[in-house]
C-alpha cells in the first residue's frame, strides 16, 4: 500500500494477563498453538499490502524482538519494505512510554523521515481478520482527518467497551466510555446496534503529528489515543466511523481482544470446534508465524482400556507427544508431552508443558515448560488449586505457572 505506514503498538505489559506475561509481553505470549498474539496483527498488515511497519516494544521485549526477527523477516529492504522494532530510546523525553500517543510522539522523527501521507495505527494484542486497505480507502473517500474502525455490538454489551456517537454522514461527534445507562447511542451501520471503537485508527500523517505534539503538552493528559487524543479533538478534526468488514467470513463479527485471563482461554477455545468461530485454515487469508524446528506430533499406544494416546476435537502443534493419554478439546503447543494414563480436557498447554502419568487436568492453562507431576488433579477442585498457589480466575480458568 502506497504512502502509509504502520505503528503497531506492543509495549504493553499485560497485567490481567498476568502470570502468561511474567517474563514476556503480552503481544508474545503464545496462542491458538502454534502463533504468538502479535502475529494476526501482522498477518493482517502483510495480507494488506502494508509493507512498512514499525512495532513499538517496552515491556519485557526479547522475546518478542526474537519473534520478528526470526519469523518475519519476509519483506524486502531493497523494496523500501521492512518491520523494524523499535524499543524506547528516550529520544524527546527522559521518560519510558508514558501511555500509546506518547509511544508515537516519542518516535515522530522516525515517521517524519518516511514521511507518509497516511498512519496506521494498531494494537498487537486483538485477534480479527482485517484488509486495512479498504479502511484506508473509506478514509480518503470521506476526505477524514482520523478514521476510527468500529464493530457493530448488541446495546446490552455497551457497558463493555467505548461507544462511538456517529452522525448519519458517519462523522463521529462523541465517545461514551463504557456507558452504564441504557440507550447508549445507535450505530447508522444498523440502527439495532452500537458501534464500539477498535482501537484502529487512520491518521492524515501531518494530522496525526500535530496533535500528538498538543497532547504532549498537556500535562493533564495520560497520553492516550482513546482517552485523551482522539476525544479531545473531535472538534478540530473531521474524524469518520469505518464498519468493520470482517475477513473471517463468519456469520457473527469476530474481533477478540484478549486482555485477561479468561478473554484470552474462551479465544483459544474458539479454536477447537468442528466448525470454529476464527478460522485458522483460511488459505485467502493465512495467519504467519515463526515456524519452529519440531518433528511432527505423534500418538503413541492403541491398547485397550485407558492406556491410549488419542486428541479429539483439540489443536495438536508440531512436537507434541501424546503418549497413551487422552486430550479432548483442547490447544497443545509446539513439544508438549501428555503422558499415559491422563485426561487433559478443555485446557490450553502452552510450549513446552508436560502432563505426567495418571494426571487429570481439566479447564486449565498450563504455562511455558510447565511439568505436572504425576497422579495430579487440576480443575476439578478450585479450593484445592487454591490452596497448592495456583491462580483461579473468576469464571474458574486455574492457571498453573
Amino acid at each position: 500500500m502506497e504512502n502509509l505506514i504502520a505503528i503497531l503498538l506492543a509495549g504493553g505489559a499485560g497485567e490481567r494477563l498476568y502470570p502468561l506475561t511474567k517474563d514476556t509481553a503480552k503481544p508474545a505470549v503464545p496462542f491458538g498453538g502454534a502463533y504468538r498474539i502479535i502475529d494476526f496483527t501482522l498477518s493482517n498488515c502483510i495480507n494488506s499490502d502494508v509493507r512498512k511497519i514499525f512495532v513499538l516494544t517496552q515491556y519485557k521485549s526479547l522475546e518478542l524482538t526474537r519473534h520478528i526477527r526470526d519469523g518475519w523477516n519476509i519483506l524486502s529492504p531493497e523494496l523500501g519494505e521492512f518491520i523494524e522494532v523499535i524499543p524506547p530510546m528516550k529520544r524527546v523525553s527522559e521518560d519510558w512510554y508514558q501511555g500509546t500517543a506518547d509511544a508515537v510522539f516519542q518516535n515522530f522523527q522516525s515517521i517524519e523521515v518516511e514521511a507518509p501521507r497516511h498512519t496506521l495505527i494498531l494494537a498487537g494484542d486483538h485477534i480479527y481478520k482485517m484488509n486495512y486497505g479498504e479502511m484506508v480507502d473509506w478514509h480518503r473517500q470521506h476526505k477524514a482527518d482520523i478514521t476510527i474502525a468500529t464493530i457493530r455490538i448488541p446495546p446490552e454489551e455497551a457497558w463493555r467497551f467505548g461507544v462511538a456517537e456517529i452522525e448519519e454522514d458517519y462523522r463521529i461527534v462523541g465517545f461514551e466510555e463504557k456507558p452504564q445507562h441504557g440507550n447508549p447511542r445507535r450505530s447508522p451501520f444498523d440502527p439495532n446496534a452500537v458501534s464500539a471503537s477498535m482501537g484502529v485508527y487512520v491518521f492524515e500523517t501531518d494530522v496525526l503529528l500535530r496533535l500528538l505534539h498538543d497532547d504532549a503538552q498537556n500535562p493533564n493528559s495520560t497520553h492516550d489515543f482513546g482517552k485523551d487524543v482522539i476525544p479531545c479533538n473531535l472538534h478540530k478534526a473531521r474524524a469518520i466511523a469505518y464498519d468493520f468488514h470482517d475477513m473471517n467470513a463468519k456469520q457473527v463479527l469476530y474481533w477478540r481482544d484478549v486482555g485477561t485471563l479468561d478473554a484470552y482461554y474462551e479465544a483459544n477455545m474458539d479454536l477447537v470446534a468442528v466448525v470454529p468461530e476464527f478460522n485458522l485454515y483460511d488459505q485467502r487469508w493465512p495467519i504467519r508465524t515463526k515456524v519452529t524446528q519440531q518433528p511432527p506430533a505423534k500418538f503413541v499406544f492403541a491398547q485397550e482400556g485407558r492406556r491410549m494416546g488419542v486428541a479429539v476435537d483439540s489443536v495438536v502443534s508440531a512436537g507434541c507427544i501424546v503418549s497413551g493419554g487422552r486430550v479432548l478439546h483442547s490447544v497443545l503447543s509446539p513439544g508438549v508431552r501428555v503422558n499415559s494414563y491422563c485426561e487433559v480436557e478443555y485446557s490450553i498447554l502452552m510450549p513446552g508443558a508436560e502432563v505426567g502419568r495418571y494426571s487429570r487436568v481439566r479447564r486449565a492453562i498450563l504455562n511455558t515448560n510447565v511439568k505436572v507431576q504425576e497422579s495430579s488433579v487440576i480443575g476439578y477442585d478450585l479450593e484445592a488449586d487454591r490452596a497448592k498457589g495456583y491462580q483461579v480466575t473468576d469464571a474458574g480458568i486455574v492457571v498453573v505457572s
